[in-house]
């Protein structure tokens, strides 16, 4: 069970929900960029505990300058969608703005056709058409 992708999918996916709540909640009185510069350090700090904890930690001299190089741009991506996702928190609601990046699930989709060369199923389509149309439902103007 512990090799289980969708159970460590389904983990990211409630720890994701947690995250948009308690940054709603930190974001009071407090710049969005500062604080997401208050989160990714102490993500540092727990994330090194937990590698050496269980004694992941590797020499990165012997990564490839591949391995560098697209962890790079993954970090890029990741620091900009933070801080695009904190201010949209800060100015938005939780529910709405957490609903809103999932459009990231389509995106990823076209990306890995694209990129990857991966072939989502029929089914596998649908339920990526499914989130975007709830994504264009939430954005919909009242």
């Amino acid at each position: 069970m512990l090799d289980s992708w969708f159970l460590w999918a389904l983990l990211a996916a409630v720890f994701a929900a947690l995250t948009a709540i308690f940054a709603k909640l930190g974001l009071v009185g407090v710049n969005s960029d500062y604080a997401t510069l208050i989160r990714t350090a102490m993500i540092l700090v727990v994330l090194g505990g937990f590698v050496a904890a269980t004694d992941k930690w590797t020499d990165p001299t012997t990564l490839s300058p591949r391995v560098w190089v697209f962890l790079a741009l993954s970090a890029l991506a990741t620091g900009v969608s933070w801080v695009c996702y904190f201010r949209a928190l800060q100015i938005g609601e939780a529910s709405q703005v957490a609903a809103v990046d999932k459009a990231s699930v389509l995106l990823v989709a076209v990306f890995a056709v694209l990129l990857l060369g991966e072939r989502p199923s029929l089914k596998d389509w649908l339920g990526i058409a499914l989130v975007a149309a709830g994504v264009l439902v939430l954005a919909w103007r009242r």
